[in-house]
């Protein structure tokens, strides 16, 4: 069983903001390649439910691993377990809270810095956090008003059958999303291809590129 704890995530003000994937040597230890998801977090001041957001950190390898989660601004923000191992061929959840989401802090972004080591290599990501105004309803609402509507005529024909037509589309992107997500996961719990120890076929070990791939594909998905 893993042992749970609160912690506040500590201020690292160095370094700069990477989009995506990274991983950094560091003193010439042969760097890690780190997969955390999703790639950013937002929060909305007026829904209580996003205040709340969970990443998702997974270890593919065949090591265990040791993560530290910094933070530019650790007094608005209280991470749960920001510090801890993972064994190998499994993930663990990072619950973030924000803990000031008053109006003086709308449009607010601050960086997470997800730090691993393990197997004699060292791995770092960058992650991004912004809290905005009203809520995630509110947006994309606002996106979808601001869409060109269609012409007239070709709403015409199919008016009556619109509402049947829209659920079977969601269920099916529905379906295809899980599926998408599952296969990503499947194949980052797969072993590399330089791992000879593994008992799973030699046929089914996938390359580093294959599992960043599949991550950055679980993060969009997401």
């Amino acid at each position: 069983m893993r042992r749970r704890q609160s912690h506040d995530g500590r201020g690292d003000e160095g370094g700069s903001a990477v989009a995506g994937e990274q991983s950094v040597a560091v003193g010439g230890v042969p760097r890690l390649a780190v997969f955390l998801f999703p790639s950013e977090m937002v929060f909305y001041a007026e829904q209580r439910s996003s205040h709340r957001r969970v990443l998702t950190l997974y270890n593919p390898y065949s090591f265990s691993l040791s993560f530290k989660m910094w933070c530019t601004a650790p007094s608005f923000y209280r991470v749960v377990e920001a510090e801890g191992n993972i064994r190998a061929k499994s993930c663990v959840d990072l619950v973030v809270r924000h803990l000031d989401v008053s109006p003086r802090n709308w449009g607010r972004r601050d960086r997470f810095r997800m730090e691993v080591r393990g197997g004699g290599q060292v791995g770092r990501r960058e992650i991004w956090a912004e809290l905005r105004g009203g809520q995630e309803e509110e947006e994309q609402r606002g996106g979808q008003q601001r869409a060109p509507p269609r012409p007239t005529s070709q709403l015409l024909p199919t008016q009556a059958h619109l509402p049947a037509c829209t659920a079977v589309r969601s269920a099916s992107q529905w379906a295809v999303c899980v599926a998408v997500a599952v296969l990503c996961v499947t194949v980052l719990m797969l072993p590399l291809h330089t791992d000879s120890n593994s008992l799973v076929p030699r046929w089914l070990h996938v390359s580093t590129n294959q599992k960043l791939v599949c991550a950055y594909t679980l993060g969009n998905t997401t």
